[in-house]
């Protein structure tokens, strides 16, 4: 299982092998094997929410100053102790179950939200050495991971037994199911491109980043993955306006403390997708370490996450639906053929493999199409029709004026 000696730092055969060294015979492997699990679990779990804790506090202060308001200053310098206080204040709340709820469903929903949520860090590589597993289909796993979003978000509001917490969840499970085509429709170039669907692989064989040689599907990515965030301007999980607060209406205490801590770890995970698979990931210049370029990215990107939600309006049902069967899928189409045509072309006979010129070459052509493609479809998909017309004065306006006078 774990007979190659070099590994990562905190791959989980490594940490097999620690144990292994610690515990006397051969005859307990298997409670090193269940240590190394348990700790690879641990350090996930650990990390994505103490990541997710501090990412509350950072977006509601951003958002705070993109709104000319003050965020959270009362708990701890700065507000940083904020979400200590509102898990307290979670914690200490009634846990309610509604009378006429399925029980079993409405308290498993929430966990099957965090756990898809978190399991994809698994196979994300934070560093040369860095990663828990080295995953040959990571891609893969990560959309079929991703996708069990939709089935908690359906759980929850079937199970709350109400109708605006129904509503809500049908909302969801369509928005989701609809952008996750072209969320994989706009990944598909990357395994044409590095060869591989692992993304350690990805990662070593981006020497230009994936997000220069193929802007369009970045794009579709990114627009397909706030929608799976169910972030604006695609919140229609839960307009408040609309729905009260959608598919998580009826929990309360810990169980929302739950939905709440998966729905601030969605843009962490998008971030470190993004950055493994777009932006070249541990990737950077000596002689800082490529965990902290892994860092600095995913900041980065969780911050352009939020100047998108403080920035756009909400969509309507109709509009967010449109954008993405009409838009985003014709985009990533294309995306597709283009990368497939270049590769063909430019790629070495016998290696296979693209040089970093032939790269550059896409790079600067696929720019090209990006911006014409985009100009198209926001003509094509836009409402002209409904633009304010010139106002003409009505024949009957002051129809009695030449009488009065």
């Amino acid at each position: 299982m774990c007979a190659d000696p070099t590994g990562g730092i905190l791959d989980f055969c490594s940490l097999y092998r620690f144990f292994g060294a610690l515990l006397p015979g051969d005859g307990l492997s298997w409670l090193a094997f269940a240590a190394a699990g348990v700790t690879s679990a641990l350090i996930v779990i650990n990390a994505m929410v103490m990541a997710t804790a501090l990412n509350t506090w950072f977006e509601r202060r951003a958002l705070a100053r993109f709104q000319s308001r003050l965020g959270p200053n009362r708990w701890g310098p700065f507000g940083l102790l904020q979400p200590i206080a509102d898990v307290l204040k979670l914690a200490l709340k009634e846990d309610t179950v509604p009378e006429g709820a399925d029980r079993a469903v409405f308290n498993v929903a929430p966990i099957v939200l965090l756990v898809g949520t978190v399991a994809v860090v698994v196979v994300i590589p934070f560093g040369e050495n860095s990663f828990l597993g080295k995953l040959n289909v990571g891609l893969l796993f990560i959309l079929g991971i991703s996708s069990i979003n939709a089935i908690a978000i359906f759980m929850a509001g079937w199970a709350s037994r109400n109708k605006y917490a129904m509503l809500g969840s049908m909302r969801g499970v369509a928005m989701l199911i609809s952008y996750e085509i072209p969320m994989a429709l706009a990944l598909v170039g990357i395994p044409l491109i590095a060869g591989s669907l692992s993304l350690y692989d990805i990662v070593k064989e981006q020497s230009v980043p994936f997000l220069l040689v193929q802007p369009l599907g970045f794009l579709v990515f990114v627009a397909a993955a706030s929608a799976e965030m169910s972030r604006t301007p695609f919140d229609q999980i839960e307009a408040e306006s609309e729905l009260g607060s959608g598919y998580h209406t009826e929990y309360s205490g810990m169980k929302f403390a739950v939905l709440q801590l998966a729905e601030f770890m969605a843009p962490i995970v998008t971030a470190v997708v993004i950055t493994a698979v777009f932006l070249g990931g541990w990737r950077g210049w000596d002689p800082v370490p490529g965990q902290a370029w892994f860092v600095l990215k995913v900041f980065l990107v969780v911050f352009g996450l939020l100047w998108i939600r403080a920035t756009w309006p909400r969509l309507r049902v109709d509009q967010i639906m449109e954008f993405a069967w009409k838009g985003l899928f014709a985009l990533a189409l294309i995306n597709i053929v283009l990368i497939a045509v270049e590769v063909q072309v430019l790629r070495d006979p016998e290696t296979g493999r693209l040089s970093t010129d032939s790269m550059w070459l896409m790079a600067a052509i696929n720019w090209v199409v990006t911006l014409v493609s985009i100009v198209v479809i926001a003509n094509i998909l836009g409402q002209r029709r409904l633009r304010r017309p010139e106002p003409v004065p009505s024949p009957l306006a002051n129809m009695n004026a030449a009488e009065a006078d």
